[in-house]
């Protein structure tokens, strides 16, 4: 459960760096909470205009309500959680669950499981909601990489695509038939029809090493991919790198805020949010480095109530091994006992 009390809840107040001549100078603050729970973190997702954030843990997904940091419900997913993604069309969400290779179908109102869609072996990972085709887009880590698109309402595979990488990240969509997919070993970017699930090309990244996080303005047809120390803003009709942002290290998710025109950078290295604001198609102002939690370098965005949030479990110290337990096999590394969590930190960044 949530404990929300004076010595566990801190309020952060970033630095907003004054931008007169594009009149957006604001103050961001960092709330956070404690929500405890078992296991390790990968993506969360923000379910727009209802509050619920959902967040992926070792063998779950916990959903809390944003604004307040309390526990709404859990949902049984299946080792090595990944990323969750909803159809509101549907009334489904699904979470990609690496350790059988299946994406878990779940009723958006009771959270209930539908069933398990199995996705062919490799390494299951990132999650979107196309909603031009009402799909679910996922990235799978393999030989060769993949992506996996499902029918949002069955949860049928109606489509794989094969890509030149073989660790494909974040994906997005320009809600006119083209998928923007990241492929964090070459540093590009690959764009499919999704009409005819056919690779339509590739694009280099030029300074963006390690993509992962990807969002767009559709508006502006400008693509923001999240990288390691510097991110870089794509025209999605050319592939051009139309501008820079410098950040942090060990990003791994991107949130943007479309009505207020803000990017959001999460960096696990620092710890820390880098807040961009869109001036133009082609001119980007940094207007605050926001301070959260060392690790935590993925990032939820509600785009209506404009709360960014984050999350990253604290560890305590690994207990002594046992002296009883058996040696490695051979050609293999040992691994003491799992450093426990101790604190379950969920961050709100508001404005």
């Amino acid at each position: 459960m949530s404990r929300t009390s004076a010595g566990l809840q801190a309020l952060i107040v970033a630095t907003a760096l004054a931008v007169p001549a594009a009149g957006h100078a604001q103050t961001f603050k960092a709330t956070k909470f404690d929500i405890g729970g078992l296991g390790g973190t990968d993506y969360l997702t923000a379910e727009a205009g209802t509050g619920r954030v959902f967040v992926s843990r070792g063998n779950h997904v916990m959903v809390i309500d944003g604004p307040t940091g309390k526990v709404l419900g859990d949902i049984p997913s299946g080792g090595n959680t990944h990323g969750i993604a909803f159809s509101a069309k549907s009334g489904h969400g699904f979470i990609t669950a690496g350790a059988d290779s299946s994406a878990v179908m779940f009723d958006l109102k009771t959270l209930a499981v539908i069933k398990r869609v199995k996705v062919p072996p490799g390494g299951l990972d990132g999650i979107m909601y196309d909603d031009y085709m009402d799909r679910i887009v996922l990235t799978n880590h393999s030989k060769i990489g993949t992506v996996v698109v499902l029918d949002a309402n069955s949860g049928d595979i109606v489509g794989t695509v094969n890509l030149v990488d073989s660790a494909p990240e974040g994906a997005a969509s320009d809600g006119k038939g083209m998928l923007f997919v990241n492929l964090e070993g070459n540093d590009s970017l690959q764009v499919i029809d999704s009409k005819t699930m056919k690779s339509v090309g590739v694009w280099g990244l030029g300074p963006c090493k390690g993509p992962t996080g990807i969002a767009m303005d559709r508006t502006t047809n400008r693509l923001f991919v999240g990288c390691n120390g510097t991110s870089v803003v794509v025209d999605s009709k050319t592939g051009k790198i139309v501008a820079q942002i410098t950040n942090g290290t060990r990003v791994d998710a991107l949130g943007w805020d479309q009505s207020q025109k803000l990017i959001y950078i999460p960096a696990g290295a620092p710890g820390n949010f880098t807040v961009v604001h869109e001036d133009s198609p082609d001119k980007f102002t940094t207007v605050a480095t926001v301070e959260t939690f060392p690790g935590l370098a993925r990032v939820g965005v509600d785009p209506v109530t404009h709360n960014a949030y984050g999350f990253q479990p604290e560890y305590g110290p690994a207990p002594a091994p046992d002296p009883n337990a058996p040696p490695p096999a051979a050609g293999q590394r040992g691994r003491g006992p799992a450093r426990p969590v101790i604190h379950g930190w969920f961050v709100v960044v508001s404005h």
